[in-house]
């Protein structure tokens, strides 16, 4: 790579600041930042402004929402949300939808911002890198944000590693997570399952296994480790082997244990009951004698 092309990719391996900061001094209208300052907090109407189009996340909560929006109605705004200059009094949200969200709740009418220029693709970058930098995201919310900066900006492993402040390894753990099942993806969008049990999951070639012990998982609470444990036994076993993760749940478990008992009570004896996945199974009445075996066939009654 060339001396004129490093100086901008190490800019863009210190992530959205450095975006900020390169962005090209071009805008619409004759009204732009080139005749001003080209950075500084300026008030802005929240009228003007436009919310970003390209934003990643789509649903805010609504009661975190309201505290910030109460936070800021008693000590302002601590930090500026960033915009796009488009034309005079025309701006677009580049960060900091929650605080201007919240702003309009508590009743501002003008907000401080960061003024920058920016193409559609910085905005995009900028708006994913911003929303894989929060603290509160999920993992496959990180992983989705990952496939977007690849896809719809055209970058390599390596390039998104640099922007996201991550290592190959780390990035293609989380796009891995996009192959499992939407079942096992929506139980680490609501957290049911942590990283680790998925990225255990995602060894397990066979979908049908996969979900068998994703079941597993959220039935028993397995920990990470157990499930690590039971996915390299199941990839080093063969034949019956490879079917030995049971898929019953400990309520159903209990239930058939609950059974066999009252079976062995009532008939007085050993009572052995067998059953899948699938509710096939046997009942096993051993006897002792031909004496035993005609109070077992009375009690059927049988004779």
């Amino acid at each position: 790579m060339s001396d004129s092309k490093s100086p901008r990719k190490n800019a863009l391996g210190r992530g959205l600041g450095a975006l900020l900061e390169d962005s090209p001094a071009k805008g619409k209208g004759k009204d732009n930042l080139l005749d001003g300052p080209k950075s500084g907090i300026f008030e802005i109407q929240l009228s003007d402004i436009q919310v970003n189009p390209y934003q990643p996340r789509i649903h805010f909560d609504k009661e975190a929402l309201q505290e910030l929006s109460e936070s800021i109605r008693v000590q302002g705004i601590i930090q500026p949300i960033t915009v796009r200059k488009l034309d005079a009094n025309e701006y677009q949200l580049i960060s900091g939808e929650r605080r201007f969200q919240a702003s309009k709740l508590a009743g501002l009418t003008q907000i401080p911002a960061f003024v920058r220029t920016a193409t559609d693709q910085q905005m995009l970058e900028m708006a994913l890198i911003e929303n894989i930098q929060r603290e509160n995201l999920n993992a496959l919310e990180i992983a989705q944000s990952y496939q977007r900066l690849l896809v719809e900006c055209n970058l390599k492993q390596e390039e998104l590693g640099d922007r996201v402040g991550k290592n190959r390894t780390t990035v293609n753990n989380y796009l891995r997570l996009l192959k499992l099942p939407p079942s096992i993806q929506d139980a680490i969008r609501e957290q049911k399952i942590s990283m680790g049990h998925a990225r255990a999951l995602i060894n397990i070639e066979a979908i049908e296994k996969q979900l068998a012990l994703f079941n597993r998982i959220t039935t028993e609470e397995l920990s990470v480790r157990k499930v690590e444990e039971l996915v390299k036994a199941l990839n080093q076993g063969k034949g019956e082997k490879e079917t030995s993760i049971p898929s019953m749940s400990p309520v159903r478990k209990y239930e058939l244990s609950k059974l066999q008992q009252q079976l062995a009570s009532h008939f007085g004896t050993k009572v052995v009951l067998k059953t899948d996945p699938k509710n096939k199974g046997e009942i096993k009445i051993p006897f002792s004698s031909a004496t035993d075996l005609n109070r077992i066939l009375e009690i059927l009654d049988i004779i």
